[in-house]
C-alpha cells in the first residue's frame, strides 16, 4: 500500500516537531508502507508551494492569497493522492477544517482511501486562541466545520486517554522517540558546586518556564539556599512568550542564574544534556486546558537518560522513580525539593533510558496507527 503524510508547513532544523514528523514517517515505511511526504516549501522571497515526493502540486506565491489559499485549496492534492494510487492518508491536524478540506475528504472515500488525522494536542480551543491573529480566520472555520469530520474519516490519532473526538473513533498512542538519533547523556555524579537545570522546548506559555524563574528567585532569597542553581533554557518558538520570560528574569534579578541559549543544531543539544542534572518539560499544560497528555519532550529527557518535572497526566511516566511531579497551578516551582529529589534519586542514564525502550519508539508506536487503520482492528 502507498500512504501520504500531509503536513501543512515546512520542516524546521532546529524543531523537534519536523523531528518527529521524518521519524513517523520512516516508522510507517518499516510497518510495511510505501510512505510518500508532502508538505509546504517557502523560498527566500517567501513564496509558498504545496509539494508531494518531491513535486510541486500547488504554487501559492508570496502575497496574500499564500497565506490563505493552502488552507483551502485541495484540489491538486486530492487529484494527486487518486491518481497516485494511495490508499493511506495520515495528516497533521492544524485544526484547520473547513468545506473544502471535507470535500477532499469525501472524494478520497469514495475510493476507498483510509484517513487519519493526527491531533498534536486535545482540547485546543484555548491553545489556539493565542495564536498569531492571521490564524484566526482558520480557527474561526474550524470550530464551525470540525464536527462534520464524523463519518468522513476513519480515525483521530491522539496522546490522550478519549475513546472519541468530535464523534469520530480514536487511535491512542504515545509520543515516541526514534533512540538511533538521540544521544544518551554522558554526564557523570554531580560533584559541582553548581546545579544546573534544563528547559528544551519551542517555548510556549504552557511550558510554565516562569515558575521555575520565580522557583529560583524564591530559592535565592531564602535560608535555604546551599547550592548555586541555573536554568538552562534552550530553543525560541513563540516571541511573545519568550520575551515574557526574560523580561520576568530582569524584573526578578535573575539574569546571572537564568540563560537564554536560543535554537541549537541537534549535536549542539549534546552539550546541554551532558551539563544538565535535571531536566524541566512543561509545567503549565493546565492553562489550556489540558490534563492527559503524552509530551515528546518527556520521552527526550528520558531517552537521554535524564530525571525531570512535568505537572500534567502522562500515563507512560507516572510512577517511574526519576519523575518529580510539580502540582498543576501557578506556584513558583519549589528549587529545594527538586535538589533533594536528585540526592536520592540514583539511576544512572542508561537505566533511564532502558527504561522505555521497548515500548516508546516510533516503530512501536505508528504499528498501532497501521493495526487498527488498515488492519481493521478496532
Amino acid at each position: 500500500m502507498k500512504g501520504l503524510f500531509i503536513h501543512f508547513f515546512g520542516l524546521k532544523e532546529f524543531s523537534g516537531i519536523s523531528k518527529k514528523i521524518v521519524s513517523q514517517i520512516e516508522a510507517l515505511r518499516l510497518s510495511g508502507i510505501e510512505m510518500l511526504f508532502c508538505y509546504m516549501e517557502i523560498d527566500s522571497e517567501g513564496n509558498q508551494r504545496r509539494v508531494c515526493d518531491n513535486i510541486r502540486i500547488d504554487d501559492f506565491g508570496n502575497g496574500l492569497f499564500s497565506k490563505f489559499g493552502k488552507w483551502i485549496c485541495f484540489k491538486n492534492l486530492t487529484n494527486y493522492i487518486i491518481k497516485n494510487n494511495i490508499g493511506f492518508v495520515y495528516i497533521r491536524s492544524f485544526y484547520n477544517c473547513n468545506p473544502f478540506m471535507l470535500r477532499m475528504f469525501d472524494k478520497l472515500r469514495e475510493k476507498g482511501i483510509k484517513i487519519v488525522l493526527e491531533y498534536p494536542t486535545y482540547p485546543y480551543d484555548i491553545e489556539t486562541s493565542k495564536e498569531h491573529f492571521k490564524y484566526k480566520p482558520i480557527f474561526f472555520l474550524n470550530r464551525l466545520f470540525r464536527k462534520g469530520l464524523k463519518g468522513k474519516i476513519d480515525g483521530i490519532v491522539t496522546f490522550t486517554n478519549l475513546d472519541k473526538i468530535e464523534g469520530v473513533r480514536t487511535v491512542k498512542i504515545s509520543n515516541a522517540i526514534d533512540f538511533k538519533s538521540v544521544g544518551l547523556s554522558q554526564r557523570g555524579d554531580n560533584n559541582s558546586a553548581i546545579f544546573n537545570l534544563l528547559g528544551v522546548a519551542e517555548i510556549h506559555f504552557w511550558h510554565g518556564f516562569d515558575r521555575v524563574i520565580t522557583g529560583l528567585a524564591d530559592y535565592y532569597r531564602s535560608d535555604n539556599f546551599t547550592k548555586e542553581v541555573h536554568f538552562h533554557i534552550v530553543g525560541d518558538g513563540c516571541e511573545k512568550d519568550n520575551l515574557e520570560l526574560k523580561v520576568l528574569t530582569n524584573k526578578l534579578g535573575m539574569n546571572q542564574y537564568v540563560h537564554f541559549h536560543g535554537n541549537r543544531r541537534s549535536d549542539e543539544l549534546d552539550s546541554f544534556f551532558d551539563m544538565a542534572d535535571f531536566g524541566i518539560a512543561s509545567l503549565a499544560r493546565h492553562r489550556t486546558g489540558i490534563t492527559y497528555i503524552k509530551t515528546l519532550k518527556n520521552r527526550e529527557y528520558a531517552a537521554r537518560g535524564l530525571a525531570f518535572a512535568y505537572s500534567e497526566i502522562d500515563e507512560d511516566f507516572e510512577n517511574m522513580p526519576y519523575i518529580l511531579k510539580i502540582a498543576p497551578n501557578e506556584s513558583p516551582v519549589n528549587i529545594c525539593e527538586i535538589l533533594h529529589f536528585c540526592q536520592d534519586m540514583k539511576l544512572s542514564p542508561q537505566e533511564i533510558r532502558k527504561s522505555i525502550e521497548e515500548k516508546l519508539s516510533w516503530e512501536v508506536q505508528m504499528k498501532k496507527v497501521v493495526d487498527v487503520i488498515i488492519g481493521n482492528n478496532d
